[in-house]
């Protein structure tokens, strides 16, 4: 386990709009508003079409990660993340999940990574920004290079 205590700076209501790119929005923002870390207790919005990590076939490696993904659309989302600091760009490095709602599937539910989403009508979230410590989320190689966030 790794743990450290976050010292928060300012808390931001964002919503973005109809036909926006959900992580470019959120890049700009960032960008700014000055945002380098951070996480995002809960959002809400529709999507008009998501990809989500995910696979319908049966996996060669269950312990590994899943980089497949699946497409959506016209989905209802709810969901959280964090938002670390890449120092390679300057820029951020969200790690967001969501649980979506098929809207014309009796809102049958998926719930998973979120890879890329295009916003229908709008998304509703709360950001707030971490000062310290530096949040970073290095590639680990004995982990199957997932990134994993790091304090400090």
């Amino acid at each position: 386990m790794r743990a450290h205590e976050l010292t928060v700076g300012r808390t931001f209501g964002v919503t973005f709009d109809h036909g926006e790119d959900f992580f470019e929005a959120l890049s700009t923002f960032c960008r700014d508003n000055g945002v380098r870390q951070g996480y995002i207790p809960s959002f809400i919005g529709a999507f008009a079409e998501a990809e989500i990590v995910g696979a319908c076939e049966k996996l060669a490696d269950p312990d590994a990660p899943v980089w497949a993904k699946t497409y959506v659309t016209n989905v209802e989302a709810f969901g959280a993340g964090t938002l670390a600091h890449d120092p390679a760009t300057g820029g951020i490095l969200p790690h967001i999940h969501v649980s979506v709602g098929l809207k014309a599937h009796s809102a049958d539910g998926r719930t998973s990574h979120l890879l890329s989403a295009k916003v229908q009508f709008l998304s509703e979230l709360l950001i707030v920004e971490v000062t310290s410590p530096t949040m970073t989320r290095p590639r680990n190689p004995d982990l199957y290079d997932v990134p994993l966030l790091t304090f400090g």
